[in-house]
């Protein structure tokens, strides 16, 4: 087990504050957004906001693009990574653009697309996935793939200048199951290919969050953020801060290096209804953040 070393309940007064400015911000400007999110003693001269929470919008695959729009604003964040039932692969460029349009009418940023399955060691296949994020205006692909495609990618990496975060899924995944899988397949590459940690499934392999976030370094392009109640079980997940994942720890560690990509929620269960457990996950995480500026 890892070591919580800034107890749950040391934020619990902090939630409330993390809910009450949810609940402003759906009301207020993208800067006070952030501003909520800024921690203490942060260099503005030096562009870094502290961690910027966002949703993947897998969280809310059950509900149309509109729907998730609405969401996602509720959750009081303008940061939403697509998936593909939000913004089908297969839609014209008209429609993606459609779709870009309406989001961030909305006022909300796309910072990233995926998970997305390079399939195929083809130029084809591979450029077709960057057509579609370079129309939708996505920043990273969250991806995978074999091993033996990284090369093509990262080719149309530098060529479309999008990062490409590979997603590691845990023991069951046969091609990055921990971060230090991605890392190892994409040392010595372009900078923009590296890792988006999924926490929920780095702790299953085993491996300490914390470690790998400081481990990986620059590599770090993405991360997935959930929270499990027994590490080695995927079903127990949770909402965040009811588990053992060392969120408070991991979060320290991504100010202390000054993280400059999101953490995304990914909430995989009470899939009819993720509201709830997304709004109270949230709390927990500007709880931490808050608890973390006081101590700056």
């Amino acid at each position: 087990m890892f070591n919580q070393d800034v107890p749950r309940r040391r934020f619990l007064k902090f939630a409330a504050l993390g809910a009450a400015g949810a609940a402003l911000t759906e009301l207020g400007t993208a800067s006070t957004i952030v501003a909520q999110q800024r921690p203490a003693g942060m260099d503005s001269a030096a562009g870094y906001v502290g961690l910027k929470l966002g949703v993947a919008s897998y969280s809310l695959r059950n509900f149309s693009r509109q729907q998730a729009i609405e969401m996602t604003k509720a959750l009081g964040t303008q940061y939403i990574n697509l998936k593909s039932v939000h913004l089908p692969y297969e839609a014209s460029p008209a429609e993606i653009a459609a779709a870009r349009r309406e989001i961030e009418a909305a006022g909300l940023k796309i910072v990233g697309g995926g998970m997305i399955t390079f399939e195929t060691d083809t130029d084809e296949g591979v450029r077709k996935y960057f057509d579609y994020a370079k129309a939708a205006g996505m920043p990273v692909i969250v991806g995978t793939s074999k091993p033996a495609v990284l090369p093509r990618i990262e080719k149309f990496a530098k060529q479309y200048d999008i990062k490409v975060a590979f997603h590691n899924h845990g023991p069951e995944d046969e091609n990055f199951p921990s971060p230090y899988d991605v890392l190892k397949a994409v040392k010595g590459m372009d900078s923009r290919m590296g890792l988006c940690m999924d926490i929920g499934h780095t702790v299953r392999t085993g491996t300490d969050p914390v470690r790998a976030a400081a481990d990986a370094g620059p590599r770090l392009l993405d991360m997935h953020a959930k929270d499990l109640r027994d590490l080695k079980v995927k079903e127990s997940q949770c909402i965040v801060g009811e588990g053992k994942i060392p969120i408070a720890a991991l979060f320290r560690q991504l100010e202390a290096t000054r993280y400059p990509g999101y953490v995304n929620l990914e909430y995989e269960i009470d899939e009819k209804d993720p509201m709830p457990g997304m709004k109270q996950s949230f709390a927990y995480m500007r709880g931490v953040l808050a608890g973390l500026a006081t101590r700056a």
